[in-house]
């Protein structure tokens, strides 16, 4: 194979002017993409009907060519002559099975789910649902659409993503997703924290079962750890040839990890945070419960500190005898409050203050769109790392940039500038409005 084109990203990797042509898989994976983050946007929620998780053995596909690569495709027939078997699937809906309880199940995840995803057993098959028909829609995409095809421009420069990309894709991943005819295959190739995975897979259920027939086929791996592990640096040049197209949850300027919805967007039960749809009913209640004018006027943060050292520093800006930072800081003991039954760690009643402080942990942060969606001035701290959605969040306009390196006095700056244009200060959260739907 010839050496593909270097690939240099700039700081977003934002692609201008003319392309290469477009593999197969290339834009199969824009096109899931496309499909999959309406998903998220109109149906983030807990199933309520019947979704289908053929459980298979994929072994078969580590043999054959991959389903879309730059070189090979695998021809489908529309209509298979004579009829298959009807295939076993998993209903997400189904009943549990009579079985006892699996102690390797914490008691707060769904055992139907855990066995839809996991078990060998299978219930009830029910038919294949029905393509919905073609519709045309005259609104636009919202402007963070533009960056898939920024995540995916190395490999288009490239000339496409091959078998062998894939395959060194699989060092770090926790699981491969192969989707055909509408259906979804998980191969499961290393434990991830929590339940990460089985969240992130459901999300891909409820998007087959509100698109059917209009998701493409494709195969890729996913990484569920927080930090970005593919650097550009070291796949330039011949070395493109073996870049990985590895999937994971936020992203930063000197990597190329292709960036994905977070796993909390269709709930993360270990904390007690209910899908989007849910938080943000509850949010918009919570909103309505103090107006802006009258909420504390200071900067409200909380969560674990003990994850990051900044996070460490921003604790120190809290109000003490000696100092007033117009920050109120409070530390989340997820441990203690698992415990006391989440009674203080209800999202919906932290949207008390006029400001709110996002800094990142260990990596990116999901409580970033819980903070965003509070109807408060959002104080962001310079961050190393992005998501799907916050680069296109611009300074002063969605937000309030607080330095890193000056923590309490920047904080301090914004809160006091705030109070002393409140008009003004208002008019930086409302475009978030737009971003929450």
């Amino acid at each position: 194979m010839a050496a593909a084109a270097t690939v240099i990203p700039d700081g977003r990797r934002w692609c201008k002017g003319a392309s290469p042509a477009s593999s197969p898989v290339t834009t199969a994976i824009f096109l899931f993409f496309f499909v999959i983050v309406v998903g998220v946007l109109v149906s983030a929620r807990w199933i309520t009907t019947t979704s289908h998780l053929p459980i298979t053995n994929l072994d078969e596909w580590r043999t054959k060519p991959a389903i879309l690569t730059a070189t090979h495709t695998t021809s489908i027939p529309a209509t298979p002559t004579p009829p298959p078997p009807p295939r076993p699937a998993y209903s997400i809906s189904c009943s549990a099975p009579p079985l006892a309880r699996d102690p390797a199940v914490p008691s707060n995840i769904s055992q139907t789910l855990y066995l839809a995803l996991s078990s060998n057993k299978t219930c009830a098959s029910v038919p294949e649902p029905q393509p919905l028909p073609s519709t045309t829609t005259n609104s636009s995409c919202p402007g963070y659409f533009r960056f898939i095809h920024e995540d995916l421009h190395p490999w288009r420069a490239a000339g496409g993503i091959t078998r062998a990309m894939l395959d060194s894709a699989r060092a770090t991943a926790n699981f491969r997703l192969v989707v055909l005819r509408g259906r979804a295959y998980v191969e499961r190739i290393a434990p991830a924290f929590q339940t990460r995975d089985l969240f992130t897979i459901w999300g891909v259920l409820q998007l087959l079962r509100r698109y059917p027939g209009r998701v493409p086929d494709l195969e890729l791996m996913f990484d569920c750890v927080d930090w970005p592990v593919v650097r550009a640096d070291q796949y330039q040049g011949e070395n493109t040839t073996f870049m990985p197209p590895l999937f994971r949850y936020c992203g930063d300027n000197e990597t190329l990890d292709v960036v994905f919805p977070d796993w909390s967007f269709w709930g993360w039960p270990e904390i007690n945070i209910k899908p989007w749809d849910a938080v943000q009913k509850d949010l918009y209640i919570g909103n309505k419960r103090v107006k802006w004018v009258d909420r504390e006027p200071y900067a409200y943060w909380k969560g674990n500190p003990d994850v990051a050292a900044k996070r460490q520093e921003l604790v120190k800006c809290n109000v003490s005898s000696k100092q007033e930072w117009n920050a109120r800081i409070y530390k989340q003991d997820w441990i203690k409050e698992s415990k006391a039954g989440y009674k203080q760690s209800d999202l919906s009643r932290q949207c008390t203050h006029r400001y709110k402080i996002y800094i990142e942990g260990s990596a990116w942060s999901v409580s970033e769109k819980y903070i965003l969606a509070c109807d408060s001035m959002t104080l962001v701290v310079t961050p190393k790392y992005y998501d799907f959605f916050s680069r296109v969040l611009m300074p002063i306009q969605h937000y309030w940039p607080v330095r890193d390196d000056n923590k309490c006095s920047s904080i301090k700056h914004a809160v006091d500038w705030g109070n002393s244009n409140k008009q003004k200060a208002r008019v930086i959260f409302r475009p978030l409005s737009a971003l929450r739907n």
